[in-house]
């Protein structure tokens, strides 16, 4: 097993670029174009999360109820990144990011007719998780185009895309403001718009290894690698963190601390904000440091900070510290994992790869709310599900560090 971790990262014959070699102008062209693509989608992804307030008094939904919505895009979404990173691996992001984008429309426009409905609004939030499925076509594409010295960064950037979890929790409940529907016919608009350019100006790398084997063939091969389930283990902290809380944040704060849709919105979104602002720091680090101490490090700091917030201190300032601080260890966590990813998996693998971390690292934040829920629902304190949320980052920290480290930096 261990000569599966300490591999190259590409085989001899891959044709990736050199460690030397500069990102040229189509890498970052295609860099922007998928950050974008990947926001817009995540705002598409998250649009239930910042009105499920309004959706429990208006269905007179329990807190289990409620939390389950907002977690059926986040597991659709999580298990729908395994075929989809696995279909990029064979036909390219050119043709998948655009595709999977204006499919995204469609669930978009149906959160109109079924707002009335828990029961629509259940299978409407499960054909919106095709939102969450861009992250296994963006990280291929990007790791395709920049050489191994940058691609820590570079994914890190791209990570950055899940920055459309802040713009929906800032901007959907204030937009709805001005209408009920509008939220949902502005983030449609913006994916039509968006879907037109990235058929024009996303390119696949001149190079790409087309896959000739079957999908169950290439998702078993990549299943079969140890580092594959060890690094969806840790991204199922990091990013499954950033998850939860970008989708249960909002609950948790009008709940606990009696705050109105559009101040826990705001709040919730500051918290997005940082994992965001993070996540290339931790890319950044890692192209530097060995990816698994800067993870090891990101989630002690994050476990440290669920253990303050499960004594429940108030919001100004103690609360807003120590969760401003565990975004920034996980932020930080999410974009080291990624450049681990991206050391040890050969070229042809990543989006299989990609595939399935990925899908473990959304349902890890598939969970947490319905955890949180039910805690709430039983003790009328989250202060449990605080204390989970810290051994779970405390594992990671030591797994990370004990054993992670072994992992050869490639390239």
């Amino acid at each position: 097993m261990n000569s599966a971790v300490k591999q190259s990262p590409e085989p001899p014959d891959a044709p990736a670029p050199t460690a030397a070699a500069a990102p040229s102008a189509a890498a970052y062209r295609n860099l922007v174009m998928a950050t974008i693509g990947f926001a817009l989608t995540c705002w598409a992804w998250n649009l239930i999360a910042p009105m499920s307030g309004d959706y429990k008094d208006r269905l007179g939904l329990s807190s289990f109820q409620q939390s389950f919505l907002v977690a059926v895009p986040v597991l659709v979404g999580s298990l729908g990144r395994i075929p989809v990173g696995a279909l990029t691996d064979k036909y390219g992001a050119k043709l998948m990011f655009p595709l999977v984008s204006a499919l995204t429309i469609v669930p978009v426009l149906l959160l109109i007719p079924a707002k009335n409905s828990y029961g629509a609004m259940i299978a409407v939030g499960f054909l919106l998780g095709l939102g969450g499925t861009t992250f296994a076509i963006g990280v291929p594409l990007v790791n395709s185009w920049f050489p191994p010295a940058r691609r820590g960064f570079a994914l890190g950037v791209f990570g950055m895309g899940m920055g459309g979890v802040a713009l929906s929790g800032y901007f959907t409940p204030r937009i709805a403001k001005h209408g009920d529907n509008l939220p949902f016919l502005v983030v449609a608009g913006a994916l039509v718009v968006f879907a037109l350019l990235a058929a024009v100006l996303i390119s696949d790398h001149p190079d790409r290894k087309v896959p000739t084997d079957t999908l169950a063939h290439r998702l078993g091969g990549a299943a079969k690698l140890r580092v594959t389930w060890e690094l969806s283990a840790l991204y199922a902290i990091g990013f499954g963190g950033i998850v939860a809380f970008g989708v249960y944040l909002p609950t948790y704060l009008k709940t606990w601390y009696e705050m109105s849709p559009t101040e826990a919105g705001t709040k919730a979104a500051g918290f997005a904000l940082v994992t965001v602002v993070f996540r290339p720091i931790g890319g950044w680090l890692s192209d530097r440091v060995h990816p698994a101490l800067v993870t090891a490090g990101a989630l002690l700091l994050a476990a440290l900070m669920a253990v303050v917030q499960a004594f429940e201190p108030p919001l100004n300032p103690i609360g807003t510290i120590a969760l401003l601080a565990m975004a920034a260890g996980l932020g930080t966590a999410s974009g080291s994992v990624f450049a681990l990813v991206s050391q040890v998996t050969p070229q042809p693998k990543v989006g299989s790869v990609t595939g399935i971390v990925g899908a473990m690292g959304g349902l890890g934040g598939f969970v947490p709310p319905l955890v949180m829920g039910a805690i709430y629902s039983a003790k009328d304190s989250y202060a449990i599900g605080f204390m989970l949320l810290s051994d779970l980052a405390l594992a990671g920290c030591v797994y990370a560090y004990g054993r992670m480290r072994n992992v050869r930096r490639g390239g």
